[in-house]
């Protein structure tokens, strides 16, 4: 295949896993949060423990607006910062107690929505959607 051809593909899919995580999520998170809050929380709910500047370059915010963004939520006790004990300068950032409650409400209502999307999937659909899920992880989006 003519990688400029699959580069287009990647762009088209792109956008498409763009458009079905806005269907799954929209709405799934508290209201009592921003967007930008929820996002910062589902960030760390699937890569605890992360660091400020992980956020900051995974989400592309500025570093002042990920350390406002943090301490809102800390203020809402949604997570916890603990120092690393080499560099008393890194924090890692963890979801508290409430945070996890605020996330696996969310990430229940968009496993509802994501049910219901292949409920119509047969075996191997759902085997080779997997089976395509885990070659782009491993292939694609690795670390």
């Amino acid at each position: 295949m003519d990688k400029n051809e699959l580069f287009n593909k990647l762009v088209s899919f792109s956008s498409s896993v763009h458009r079905v995580t806005n269907e799954l999520t929209k709405n799934a998170k508290s209201n009592s949060i921003s967007q930008v809050q929820y996002n910062i929380l589902e960030l760390i709910a699937v890569s605890q423990p992360v660091t400020p500047s992980e956020i900051n370059d995974c989400l592309s915010m500025s570093m002042s607006n990920t350390s406002r963004e943090l301490s809102k939520l800390s203020e809402k006790k949604l997570i916890k910062k603990v120092n690393d004990s080499k560099d008393r300068r890194k924090q890692y950032i963890h979801l508290s107690k409430d945070g996890e409650v605020i996330m696996k409400e969310a990430f229940a209502t968009i496993e509802t929505r994501f049910l219901n999307r292949i409920q119509h999937a047969s075996k191997e659909d759902l085997e080779e959607i997997e089976r395509a899920i885990d070659t782009l992880q491993e292939k694609l989006f690795h670390p």
